[in-house]
């Protein structure tokens, strides 16, 4: 029976293994129990490591400290990768409010900590453990422990400690502030319906089907060409229904318009007055009545999965002219997108293509259509993201003032290059297309990981560190949670006039916090709190790794 002891309290690899997945399913088991509809989700494989760890179940440290850190280099990098896409584009439009009161919400947060711990003289370290916790901001933890490390060339166990203590009053003062905004400010849903109706500027840019018939004299005998350059909007005429000879036809560059030609035309709604302005009326034909005019002319939505493709604008691969086909929109990411000569195609990609059966077949095998290749894992992109991360992570770099040299570490430099990469990559033909079930399955093993080393390195002094003052940092915990949100909610809705599903995005977005979102959608009924949720949580999970590291590096 040797075996059976070395393998529950020796300090080999099958150990280390053992305990791991021992303590990754218990947690996993425990986070599907719901109290109030509410759960800690993977937080309890923290809570299950930290509880094995005071019983003396624990794991060689060199063999923990390479698990954590490359759980968290896993769990970063795929967050880089899901967020980087919308991390740019984020700022547009609205979304620039949203995230510049989502970045009020951090830094309020950081000053809150910082007081605290002037009032209070505990160690900055584990005030920025508490911090994390208190924000539902796992990255974090993994920054602010990375940076003690790098600072000090040790490993201090009050951060995870304080993480832990925070973490579910965390939870649910998110949630309990939502309930709070709704009261203070007589929410009425039915009005928060109608006004957010007027204003939902997503539905405004994305890709929309009208019908028009031609009646401006001004575009008579006009090639579409001609009248592309003349109106300068984004707009897809899809098929020419010629009015003199009764014939539909997939509409090419030099296709003339002529006078009661019906068309159909792709655009998004904030240019559709404009068209119809320049080329005629609104006329009350489907998509259906446009099928049944000629069996000939299909339409067909094609996955772009070949390699070759990604990166390259619909302009430069000249379907039209090659195939007789027509692009009419491009389904990305749920979104669909007008089909403008610049946008630049991606892997995974759905192209809906119109034209004849014969032509639509030769564009598929162009473009690929292979569901397989899209399931196969692109590794390469995803390590030569993970090396460059740890190699702009290791740079030094020397700021006046700061006494150590100033590091990105293992949490900032993966999460910069995923960002960068998944963004950038497609342009110069690097593959970066995951599926979103193998980034979640990445992100939750990493994620996982890291929580159960965490958990097992702080267990051993927890029990002892909460008895002895410790209770208290659940109090500092629910004050760094509430303090920012009260302040920026209540600017977000009184000065700003943000809508309460919007707000409520916000606001689970700048805690980066899913239990809060996913309340929030069960109470509006709708998809707005995860739109705005979306907006900000790239920068904001940007800025609360950054910051955990900064006041590290800054008040240690």
């Amino acid at each position: 029976m040797e075996w059976i002891n070395e393998l529950l309290f020796g300090s080999g690899v099958a150990h280390a293994i053992f305990v791991l997945a021992l303590v990754i399913s218990i947690g996993i088991l425990l986070g599907k129990i719901k109290i109030f509809g509410i759960s800690l989700g993977i937080t309890w494989i923290l809570f299950v490591g930290i509880f094995l760890g005071h019983l003396g179940l624990g794991i060689d440290e060199h063999i923990l400290h390479f698990i954590k850190e490359f759980g968290l280099i896993l769990f970063i990098y795929s967050i880089g990768m899901q967020v980087g896409p919308s991390f740019f584009s984020s700022f547009k439009q609205g979304g620039v409010t949203l995230n510049l009161l989502a970045s009020g919400v951090v830094l309020l947060g950081v000053a809150t900590t910082y007081i605290i711990h002037i009032v209070t003289g505990l160690p900055i370290s584990t005030m920025v453990g508490i911090l994390s916790g208190a924000v539902t901001n796992t990255p974090g933890l993994g920054a602010a422990q990375q940076t003690y490390f790098d600072t000090i060339g040790s490993h201090d166990p009050s951060i995870a400690m304080g993480y832990a203590v925070a973490y579910p009053l965390g939870v649910v003062g998110i949630i309990l502030s939502l309930i709070l905004f709704r009261l203070l400010f007589r929410i009425n849903f039915a009005k928060e319906n109608e006004a957010i109706s007027n204003t939902n500027t997503s539905k405004m840019t994305e890709a929309q089907m009208f019908s028009l018939q031609v009646h401006n004299p001004a575009i008579f005998g006009k090639t579409i060409h001609e009248i592309k350059n003349l109106i300068n909007k984004e707009f897809v005429i899809s098929r020419v229904l010629h009015n003199n000879l009764g014939a539909l036809v997939v509409p090419q560059p030099h296709t003339i318009l002529k006078e009661n030609d019906k068309i159909l035309v792709v655009t998004n709604l904030q240019s559709i007055e404009l068209i119809e302005a320049m080329i005629g009326n609104k006329i009350d034909m489907d998509r259906s009545e446009w099928d049944k005019l000629d069996s000939q002319l299909i339409s067909r939505r094609i996955n772009v999965t070949k390699h070759e493709i990604n990166g390259k604008t619909i302009g430069q691969l000249k379907l039209r002219n090659l195939y007789g086909i027509n692009i009419t929109r491009i389904n990305r990411a749920g979104v669909d997108l007008i089909a403008d000569p610049r946008l630049q195609l991606q892997l995974g990609d759905r192209v809906t293509v119109v034209g004849s059966e014969a032509s639509i077949t030769n564009v598929e095998r162009f473009l690929g259509n292979s569901l397989k290749r899209l399931r196969e894992p692109n590794l390469i992109s995803i390590f030569i993201g993970i090396a460059l991360g740890v190699l702009i992570g290791s740079i030094p770099f020397m700021f006046p003032g700061i006494p150590q040299p100033v590091k990105l570490g293992l949490a900032g430099g993966p999460l910069i290059v995923a960002i960068l990469i998944s963004k950038f990559g497609p342009k110069y033909g690097l593959v970066t297309y995951t599926t979103m079930s193998a980034n979640l399955m990445l992100r939750e093993i990493g994620i996982a990981l890291f929580l159960a080393c965490v958990g097992l390195s702080a267990g051993e002094g927890f029990v002892e560190t909460i008895v002895n003052g410790g209770y208290k940092w659940i109090a500092y915990g629910a004050i760094i949670t509430v303090v920012p949100l009260l302040i920026i909610g209540t600017i977000g809705r009184k000065v700003y006039r943000i809508n309460y599903f919007t707000l409520m995005g916000l606001l689970s977005g700048s805690m980066t916090d899913p239990p809060a979102l996913s309340y929030a959608n069960a109470l509006a009924g709708n998809d707005f709190p995860a739109v705005s949720y979306a907006t900000v949580y790239p920068l904001t999970m940007f800025l609360r790794v950054i910051t955990a590291q900064l006041m590290i590096l800054l008040f240690l």
